[in-house]
């Protein structure tokens, strides 16, 4: 038996980003196959409002996400546009916020640690 799910990656329910406990204003998310439990391990897509801001967090296992629409800014002025494949290491820090709106799809492997 195959055990297979398809994704519309444009037409999903989102729900406020509640990562860390409580809500960040202006994120929403939609899990595929993230899982908290099992070691913040799973892939998500995350929308970003206008002018919303990521909370600052560090990196306890590889991050890596695929920015699918708008731009999202990192402290250093360094600009993800639509196409841009971004790792981040364990152990890297940084927050970004967007000026536009974004939409992102997220692989995490491991749970990020608020700052």
């Amino acid at each position: 038996m195959i055990k297979r799910k398809i994704t519309n990656l444009y037409d999903v329910e989102f729900v406020p980003f509640d990562n860390y406990g409580s809500p960040v204003k202006g994120m929403y998310w939609h899990k595929i196959s993230y899982d908290k439990k099992n070691g913040g391990q799973g892939t998500y897509l995350l929308k970003m409002d206008p002018n919303a801001k990521s909370l600052p967090h560090m990196h306890t296992g590889f991050e890596e996400f695929l920015m699918l629409e708008g731009e999202l800014t990192d402290p250093d002025n360094r600009i993800f546009k639509k196409g841009d494949f971004v790792t981040f290491e364990p152990g890297s820090a940084h927050s970004s916020h967007t000026k536009d709106g974004c939409l992102i799809l997220v692989f995490m492997r491991g749970i990020n640690q608020p700052l």
